[in-house]
Formats: C-alpha cells, structure tokens, sequence
C-alpha cells in the first residue's frame, strides 16, 4: 500500500554546515516528488533520511500517520534505486530481483510469479539468466527498477537515478520510469539536478538551495510562474532585467524598464521601489516599439530559432522565435526591438520576493 510521506522541520548539519535547515513537505499519496536542485542543495541528504541512511537531527518525518523518526531503515518499506544501480554482480538478473522478496519471507511459491511480472513490466524477460556484467547500463537501470518495485513498497526513493547513462538512454528510461509509477500507483520521491527530467517526469517538484526549499509546485507552475529568481533562473532560461515598480495601492503595477519600455503588470500587493523582471526567451518578441537592440547572431534549432540581441546598454538578451510564427530571420546586425506579454512575465521586489500573479 503507498503511503503519505510527511516532513516537518528537518534539519541537518554536518560540523558548521547546515545541509538541511527546517525543510517541509507534504508528499500525497501516490505522487510522484522530485527534489530538485544544484550540487550541495540537501537533495540527496533529505533522501537519505527518509530513507533511514542519515540521522536526523531535527523534525519529524511520518510515513501516512506513522512517525518513523526511530524506524530503522530495513523496517521502513521502501524501494531504492541508487545512481550505480547496486545490483548484485555475482546474481543473474532473476536472483537479482528476487532478493528483496527473499529477505522478507516471502513464501517461496510467490516469489516466481512475481519476479516475471517485473522483469515483464520493465520489458527485460529475456535477459532473466543473464548476470550485471552482460549488460548494458540502461539493462542493469532496468534490473535496479524492477528489484525496486517488486517488493510493493509503500514508498520508493530514488537517487539520480539516470545520471550514468547517455542522453538518448534517459529521455527512453524517464519514460518508463513515469510509465511504472503510474502503473503501479506507488509514492515516488526522485532526486535529480537535471531539470528537464524534473519536468518531464514529475507530479510535482520541490526546487533546493542550500539546505532550503524555494519553491513547490507543478512542472507548469514551477516553470511559468517561479516565485523568485534563484527559480527563474535554475529552471531552464530566463532574462533578467532591472526596473521601477509603482503600485502604491497593490493591483495593477506600472513598470517602466531602462526608461525604453512601460508597461503595466498585475500584482499581489503594494510595493514601490526597485524591482526585477525574469523573462522566458520565448515570452520575448521582436515588436515596431520597445527596447532598441541589435541581433547579435542566430542558430536555427528546427522549431525555432534563438537570437542573441544586445541592447543599447549592453546587456545581452536571449529570443526565441517560433519558425511556425515568422516567415523571414532576423540578420545579424539587424537593429530591432523588443517587448513582451506583462501577463506572461515574473515581478519581483528589491528583495526577490515575488510581486506578479
């Protein structure tokens, strides 16, 4: 049966560092959560603790109503898939799978049936005999998966799991993976520092930054709306750019940007004073007014194409442009300008809170 998982207030520390500093989530049953975030964020030490590896030195961790802050990690009922997919190398792949469901006295007569379900629903049957140093790395992820899940546990942990294999190989397996838990129902919490397997894979994501969660939401959420910009920039590309905000009753904002471009951007509150603008390249567009640029150069990308546009002050902005969308490309050294969609754009304040809605 999956289960709830519950955080409150973790903490962490290491001597003087703090790799965990009263983080909290509420995990729902049956989801799929990646914690999200660069090298040093908590990620994999937040894993580890609710997996029963690390100690905790702070909050309360629940598993549905059951606080397992003292259950020692064989008694947890969970699932794990490391990054070097730690399967056994003297085992074939049967044995492999079976392992999990041998050490907890399953009888013996059910053990079959459910290795071969597994190795079907991860679709390497055929390479049952067959021991770790036969395969490929993506067969040995398989094995890794398969051990996992066969054991239904009520909560399976999963750390980078799809680092040590090409790009081809993890667009293929972030499938699967996706394709499994669906399947199978189970409460997933992935960790990765790739964001667009976060995206792709995810229910919803939690994004780290030293030992700090910045935000939670969706993949869309995450990505257009990220409510400050360390989420902004992290996730995928986003254009900064410096601007005066006046919206001393809250509502409506009246923004001006470089003294070139004026524009009026919805908020959640009052505030005047300095502020900042993340856009998306793709929430750019080449417009009759707005900030005066020069195109840099361009790369053709297939769906579309990407500028390089340098302002008259200098700073550098990125552009996307959609080939379905234009019938002509901007030459390099064309002057333009830009502007964009004040609905589509983040706000935040002299202190990176976020202002837009």
């Amino acid at each position: 049966m999956s289960n709830q998982v519950i955080i409150k207030d973790a903490v962490k520390r290491y001597g003087d560092f703090t790799a965990l500093n009263g983080v909290s989530l509420d995990i729902h049953e049956g989801e799929f959560f990646t914690l999200l975030g660069p090298s040093g964020c908590g990620k994999t030490t937040l894993l580890r603790m609710i997996a029963g590896f690390n100690s905790i030195e702070g909050g309360d961790f629940y598993f549905g109503d059951k606080r397992i802050n003292d259950v020692p990690a064989h008694k947890r009922d969970i699932g794990m898939v490391f990054q070097n997919y730690a399967i056994f190398p003297h085992l074939t792949v049967r044995e492999n799978v079976a392992y999990g469901l041998k050490a907890r006295k399953v009888p013996a007569k059910d053990i079959a049936p459910r290795v071969n379900e597994a190795l079907e629903l991860v679709q390497i049957s055929h390479l049952a005999d067959r021991k770790p140093n036969e395969l490929s790395g993506g067969q040995q992820q398989r094995v890794a998966l398969a051990r996992a899940f066969v054991i239904e546990p009520s909560v399976l942990l999963m750390d980078e799991p799809l680092s040590n294999l090409d790009a081809k190989l993890r667009v293929q397996m972030r499938s699967v993976i996706k394709k499994l838990q669906r399947r199978l129902g189970i409460t997933t919490i992935y960790v990765t520092h790739d964001q667009e397997e976060a995206l792709a894979i995810s229910d919803r994501i939690a994004v780290m930054k030293d030992g700090h969660i910045m935000q939670i939401g969706t993949p869309n959420e995450i990505y257009a709306k990220p409510q400050n910009p360390f989420v902004a920039g992290f996730i995928g590309v986003s254009n900064f750019l410096g601007c005066e905000v006046s919206a001393p009753a809250g509502g409506n904002a009246a923004v001006s940007i470089k003294n070139e471009l004026n524009i009026t951007v919805p908020v959640s509150r009052a505030y005047t004073g300095k502020g900042k603008i993340s856009a998306r390249p793709e929430q750019l567009f080449f417009s009759a007014e707005g900030m005066p640029g020069t195109v840099l150069f361009s790369t053709f990308l297939g769906d579309f194409i990407e500028y390089e546009v340098e302002l008259d002050d200098g700073q550098s902005l990125i552009v996307n442009e959609y080939t379905k969308d234009t019938s002509a490309v901007h030459s390099d050294g064309e002057k333009v300008h830009l502007s964009f969609d004040p609905l589509r754009i983040s706000l935040y304040d002299e202190n990176e809170e976020v202002l837009s809605l």
